[in-house]
């Protein structure tokens, strides 16, 4: 008969190099047992309620966790001025490009599943990317313009990072805006009962902003990947990632448009008046074209680049997964290898800006340069959104860290930079 015991002994040991290997579920944590110090850290609400009381920002919403032990998890000021609701802890922001993350990840899925190569040309599975042309030419008056030849077509690759040439609507070059907005291109703000589809197979037939693979240039090329996950599921993309990564790793307040019941927990975004001098709310003058309420209109326009609302706890489990090497809490979403590719340099020689900073699969990623400004560690992987929502993961460190806010324009943006300061200031 076989001997029990030396598996009884080894069992205990296999369930916690299991655990381990798996990678934590994020948990309330005592931040001195996680190395920091609680009285630096608490310099965090002295900041932030500065930017509060100066009336700079109407709230905020902050949380860091490491070694998947939530260190530091608090709201300030308030989540609507007029109502005089104070900002909690799970309100919704929307949370613009960091969708970009997310759809990223969605594609490094089917592409675990064999259903593309990141060299493919993305005409192979949307035609009306075949045969691009890029623009030379553009006439302001009436919005013609005239193009040349590509070098070579557009691929996966090149949209996940940037690099494909495809440029922002309303955001983005004078030129392309115009022609974007005459042939009714939006960058994902959008109410209207419009199709993702629809959009993208128009983007396609329009003129690219300069060569593939020439230079980073920050556009709709997300988008686009958003509707190369629909070609390729058959699912529109908001079941997608509903069914793929929202239900696996209970992320159940993240959405493109709120259902009825959560509409009570989406701040209001506000802008500065003419002279800075205080915080109105958003109407529809504000940018025009951009509808600000776009989360409660139960729209049909699920943009890959910009859609999502979300919370900094939902997008803190998203950001442990990747650092868990792909895992959460027993749900696979992708392989330790993908992240590694999605967390690696794929720009090359070029810089994503002035710090040195590289950008990977859907993500900047911070170099040795880039660590000098602000003591982000090397190799950390950060975005951010256009109402003021900002986020980084250290692999390193073991840490994923999030301050939210819904203000644009920003004017004291520099609270991002303070905040990330503070952080490292309160590492033992």
């Amino acid at each position: 008969m076989m001997n029990k015991k030396p598996f009884a002994l080894l069992l205990p040991m296999f369930l916690f190099y299991s655990a381990f290997a798996q990678g934590p579920v994020l948990t309330p944590g005592n931040p001195a047992a996680e190395k920091f110090i609680p009285e630096r850290l608490q310099r965090i609400d002295g900041l932030i309620k500065q930017y509060v009381d100066s009336g700079w920002i109407a709230g905020a919403d902050a949380l860091i966790a490491r070694n998947g032990k939530i260190v530091y998890d608090k709201a300030f000021g308030l989540a609507d001025i007029d109502k005089k609701a104070p900002m909690k802890t799970g309100e919704i922001f929307r949370i613009a490009s960091q969708t970009k993350a997310i759809t990223s990840v969605a594609v490094m899925t089917l592409f675990e599943e064999g259903k593309f190569l990141l060299d493919d040309p993305i005409s192979k599975y949307i035609p009306s990317f075949a045969h691009p042309k890029v623009l030379a030419s553009f006439n302001p008056k009436d919005s013609s313009y005239t193009t040349i030849n590509v070098r070579r077509e557009v691929t996966i690759r090149d949209l996940l990072t940037h690099n494909s040439g495809v440029d922002y609507a309303q955001i983005g070059s004078n030129s392309m805006k115009a022609i974007y907005a005459k042939n009714g291109i939006y960058a994902g703000f959008v109410s209207d009962k419009l199709r993702l589809g629809d959009a993208i197979n128009k983007l396609g037939t329009l003129p690219l902003v300069h060569q593939p693979g020439e230079k980073f240039t920050y556009g709709m090329s997300i988008d686009v990947l958003g509707y190369l996950i629909e070609k390729l599921s058959g699912k529109s993309l908001d079941q997608f990632l509903r069914e793929r990564i929202f239900q696996p790793l209970g992320m159940n307040d993240t959405y493109f448009y709120l259902p009825p019941s959560k509409y009570n927990r989406l701040a209001t975004v506000y802008t500065p008046d003419k002279q800075y001098k205080y915080l109105i709310k958003w109407d529809k003058t504000t940018f025009p074209g951009v509808d600000f309420d776009y989360p409660l209109s139960n729209g049909t326009y699920y943009s890959g680049g910009a859609g999502l609302s979300s919370t900094t706890k939902d997008y803190a489990i998203f950001l442990q997964m990747m650092l868990n090497n792909g895992e959460y809490n027993g749900h696979r979403i992708l392989s330790r290898h993908t992240v590694e590719m999605m967390t690696m340099n794929q720009i090359g020689n070029a810089n994503l800006n002035a710090e040195g900073n590289k950008f990977g699969l859907g993500f900047e990623i911070t170099t040795k340069s880039g660590q000098a400004k602000l003591g982000q560690t090397e190799g950390s992987f950060a975005w951010g959104g256009f109402f003021g929502t900002v986020y980084w993961a250290d692999p390193e460190e073991k840490m994923v860290c999030l301050l939210y806010v819904q203000e644009w324009p920003y004017p004291h943006g520099e609270l991002s930079d303070k905040f990330k300061a503070l952080v490292y200031a309160s590492l033992q």
